[in-house]
């Protein structure tokens, strides 16, 4: 390439799991890509998030398994050591956070990677360091999100974590106070605290796990509560102070928390304010960038990914991508984007995997509304299983169309078996199908037949 006013088919700016999809296949289309990239080529997924993460979480159900072997297999001890952890994080997930091999498996399916910031210069342009690229068939932006830290008083300036410091730990302290009852922050806590820590979870919503049915955030909470993780719900941080190597949150009611370790895990935001959006015709203060059915956010131009505000998960960002690489080479059968049916699965053990609609959601949207529900003790595999066995099924129904519009599968394999639901809400199967279905015996997913009954 020349020098300043490059001219290419497609800029991509931000090259995590949906950026880094979509410059490769359409460089691999023959269109010649540019992306940028001002971190690691990946994104957050393979080296701070989805994958290391579950390491860190097969290792502590490991401890956790072990020790159930006790009254019904025998005897067990089990001494818990973080450096084989700390170690294949970087050895097998994260290549101790170097990108290389990310960066040139993008370059030999033909697209250029510029590892800089960078800025929307104009309608199709894009300047990254002293380079500015004209896109003549648009631009793509998957800029992805950042942990959001609430302005705590005293908290900015202290050696808090987000995901990232908890992910890269290599020794772990030996109490942690965690802001936040999501996701990532239910998953960390249980994985530390199996592995020995004092774990204190501060959450400001009434339950845990609050995006999700309220079921769900029961049997979480109760599971990392058997693992020694002390909840403060309904509680609020007013400040945070760091002297000693201790951190200390003074929560709204006057109570305080104190530990080695401070995680924020209050959610994520997109970052944009500096990128230029506005040269786009966009917002760059919204909180999401709004896309169309096509991931279209204007006229040449496509989002994908966290920026968009439909889910920060990585199979979100691989289903956007796969959208707007088919809208962009313009083929005659390109998708368009549905999200009725959006699965996330929360690794705690029990795992606990939902599907569309909670019944919340489903009331709020007017919907006639029926649930089934199961617990999975009842079921037979889930006797069978016995020490672990904690979840339940959970179906919501639309009365008037006879299917379902979203579910809960929690349990010891509750990800796996949400596929099963996944396909009922996607492919909108009659209720009535689904009660004629074989399920196989004795399946932790045949307690599906038993939540249907109700409906």
């Amino acid at each position: 390439m020349g020098e300043q006013g490059d001219q290419v088919d497609v800029v991509v700016v931000g090259l995590g799991v949906g950026g880094e999809e979509t410059a490769g296949r359409l460089a691999q289309a023959g269109l010649r890509v540019v992306g940028i990239e001002s971190r690691l080529v990946g994104g957050e997924c393979p080296y701070y998030g989805c994958i290391p993460s579950k390491m860190m979480i097969r290792a502590a159900n490991l401890i956790a398994e072990t020790r159930r072997v006790e009254g019904m297999a025998g005897t067990s001890t089990v001494q818990p050591d973080w450096t084989p952890v700390a170690k294949r994080i970087r050895e097998e997930a994260t290549d101790t956070w170097n990108d290389q091999v990310a960066v040139d498996r993008l370059v030999n399916k033909g697209a250029t990677v510029i590892k800089d910031r960078a800025t929307i210069t104009g309608p199709n342009t894009v300047k990254a360091g002293d380079r500015e690229f004209e896109a003549t068939r648009g631009i793509v932006i998957a800029t992805g999100t950042i942990p959001s830290v609430p302005p705590i008083d005293g908290l900015a300036g202290t050696p808090y974590w987000t995901n990232r410091e908890a992910i890269e730990v290599e020794v772990l302290p030996a109490s942690l106070l965690v802001l936040g009852g999501g996701a990532i922050g239910m998953e960390l806590a249980q994985v530390f605290a199996r592995f020995g820590v004092k774990v204190t979870v501060i959450e400001g919503a009434a339950e845990v796990l609050s995006m999700e049915e309220p079921e769900s955030g029961v049997l979480a909470r109760e599971a990392l509560e058997r693992d020694g993780v002390t909840f403060l719900l309904g509680a609020h941080a007013k400040q945070v102070t760091y002297a000693g190597d201790t951190f200390t949150v003074t929560l709204e009611n006057g109570a305080t928390a104190g530990g080695e370790k401070l995680l924020v895990a209050t959610g994520r935001r997109i970052a944009t304010a500096d990128l230029g959006l506005e040269k786009l015709g966009l917002d760059p203060k919204a909180r999401r960038i709004d896309v169309d059915e096509h991931v279209r956010a204007g006229d040449k131009v496509w989002a994908i990914g966290d920026v968009t505000g439909v889910g920060v998960f990585t199979h979100n960002a691989m289903y956007q991508a796969d959208i707007a690489v088919r809208d962009i080479l313009q083929e005659p059968d390109a998708p368009t984007a549905s999200y009725h049916a959006m699965p996330r699965v929360t690794f705690t053990d029990p795992e606990i995997g939902a599907v569309g609609m909670t019944e919340q959601q489903a009331r709020e949207a007017g919907l006639n509304v029926r649930t089934g529900s199961t617990p999975i003790p009842a079921s037979t595999r889930g006797w069978i299983h016995k020490a672990g066995n904690e979840g339940f099924i959970k179906v919501i129904a639309d009365a008037d169309r006879g299917v379902l519009v979203g579910a809960t599968s929690a349990g010891p394999t509750g990800g796996e078996v949400l596929s099963a639901l996944a396909v009922a809400v996607h492919a909108a199967v009659p209720v009535h199908t689904l009660r004629q279905m074989i399920l196989a015996y004795p399946t932790f997913h045949r307690a599906i037949g038993e939540a249907l009954k109700p409906l």
